[in-house]
């Protein structure tokens, strides 16, 4: 029987630290979407529309900057909605991202509001987007200070939420390594119609399902004795920056 005034038991908590409006669907909209329909929080934080680097298409048609960021946003929206996530849009500029204490602190902010229990963000190298480790590092940095009593600002401190890194573009050139494969078969339909809307980068829907096609056969070739997995299980990479804890080994 539940007592009348027991404290309510707090959604988990999952943020995502991305450095522009797209990469949160390519690279982890499944993770987003499973968490989502388990009844978790999951907050997004887009530091920027990806206005200059990564919407070519608008550039070509004519548009203006304030134009694509219009676009962009959402594009972004409309995708994050469609996963079941909040996001919300930083403007800090890209190409370049630059980090700045500002942005870290609007992050440590975000932090200590979300009381994460993941966070997923993106991996310390990769030589074709500089934006990418920048976000890594203001990530990071803000989940260190988050932790910190003594840094000012509102909210309780978080305790260390474990990081995990989404796959990069071009992984093999970014040190990736894909530790661990996420089953987003039962929420693929979802991750997909989310990448329908981003219509900006329709260049990247085909490639980013060839991904999940062939992540989900590493999962089924390490997943030991697979009978039960649907045949087409579609998965996600990711890697972890820190070490996990257990009480057991599995």
């Amino acid at each position: 029987m539940t007592q009348a005034n027991a404290p309510a038991t707090r959604p988990r908590s999952t943020l995502v630290v991305t450095a522009h409006a797209g990469d949160f669907v390519w690279r982890a909209g499944g993770a987003i979407a499973l968490a989502a329909s388990r009844g978790e929080r999951v907050t997004i934080a887009c530091l920027t529309f990806g206005e200059r680097g990564e919407s070519a298409k608008a550039w070509r048609e004519g548009k203006r900057l304030a134009e694509i960021k219009a676009i962009r946003r959402d594009e972004a929206e409309r995708a994050a909605a469609t996963l079941g996530a909040e996001v919300r849009f930083f403007d800090a500029g890209d190409y370049p991202l630059v980090p700045t204490a500002e942005l870290t602190d609007r992050l440590v902010h975000v932090y200590r509001e979300t009381q994460p229990d993941v966070v997923l963000t993106h991996p310390v190298e990769d030589p074709y987007n500089g934006d990418h480790p920048a976000a890594n590092r203001m990530a990071l940095q803000a989940r260190i200070l988050a932790q910190a009593i003594g840094y000012p600002g509102e909210g309780d401190i978080i305790g260390a939420p474990p990081v995990f890194y989404f796959e990069p573009h071009q992984p093999e050139m970014s040190g990736f390594r894909p530790e661990v494969l996420l089953d987003i078969t039962e929420v693929w339909e979802t991750k997909r119609k989310a990448m329908e809307c981003l219509a900006a980068q329709q260049h990247l829907w085909d490639y980013y399902t060839d991904l999940a096609v062939r992540r989900g056969v590493q999962l089924k070739r390490n997943a030991g004795p697979n009978l039960g997995l649907p045949h087409r299980t579609m998965a996600e990479a990711f890697m972890r920056p820190f070490p996990q804890i257990a009480k057991e080994l599995a």
